[in-house]
């Protein structure tokens, strides 16, 4: 479904992201891991059309859409929900729901997929009304993943959706993108809980300073010495 090849991305003078490439196979979780400042976050924002690579290709579903805008590659079924989740503050719940799906004019669909969401996250449905400024962490990250759903993806970029949350919501938030990930999308998933990553990918890629030093199925990085000693705490 998707395909990086060779990107080489820049922020001014500095190199952020040298020559790397990746396989994001139709209806898989692939797992981008790696620590703080690797480059992962700025991959993400690159395919998603946020930033444009200097060279390289980004081929999703057969075209190269390196370069596009983003909210050209959100119609294309290719949505990013960022790190620090990005929520609308001062909007309610059921408005920044609704702006998910705001490319779309199916009507039906759209009240479909906001059942979908309420079942998937009742949290947000009984704060629908509620300012989402006011809501916890958790329920924040909840409702940023409610929000891409709403556009429908087919393939959905998540960025460190465990970040500060507590043990108990990163376990449900990891059940629910298992779940997404079920019902047909497929998900590219940047974490820095490489643990709970790879217990749910299928494939996955190390990113170092920048460069992919490291790839294979999700078992054979957990199995993997210098994966466990860098990323898995022994």
């Amino acid at each position: 479904m998707l395909r990086v090849e060779d990107i080489n991305v820049y922020y001014g003078a500095i190199h952020a992201i040298k020559g790397i490439s990746l396989d994001v196979p139709d209806g898989e979780i692939v797992a981008l891991i790696g620590s703080n400042g690797a480059g992962k976050s700025t991959t993400l924002r690159t395919i998603s059309g946020l930033m444009k690579p200097k060279t390289g290709k980004i081929i999703y579903e057969g075209n190269d859409i390196a370069g596009v805008p983003a909210h050209k590659i959100v119609g294309m079924g290719l949505c990013q929900v960022p790190e620090g989740r990005h929520v609308f503050a001062n909007m309610t719940v059921l408005e920044n729901l609704e702006l998910g799906a705001y490319l779309r004019k199916d009507k039906e669909g759209i009240a479909k997929d906001m059942q979908d969401v309420f079942e998937k996250f009742p949290r947000l449905l009984e704060r629908k009304e509620q300012i989402a400024g006011t809501l916890s962490g958790g329920e924040q990250q909840m409702l940023a993943m409610g929000r891409a759903l709403m556009s429908r993806p087919k393939l959905l970029l998540l960025d460190e959706p465990s970040m500060g949350l507590a043990p108990l919501l990163v376990k449900e938030i990891f059940n629910i993108i298992k779940e997404i990930n079920a019902g047909g999308t497929t998900i590219l998933l940047v974490e820095q809980n490489a643990n709970m990553a790879l217990s749910i990918a299928d494939k996955a890629y190390v990113l170092e300073t920048g460069r992919i030093t490291l790839s294979g199925t999700a078992q054979e990085l957990a199995s993997s010495e210098e994966v466990r000693k860098a990323y898995l705490g022994g």
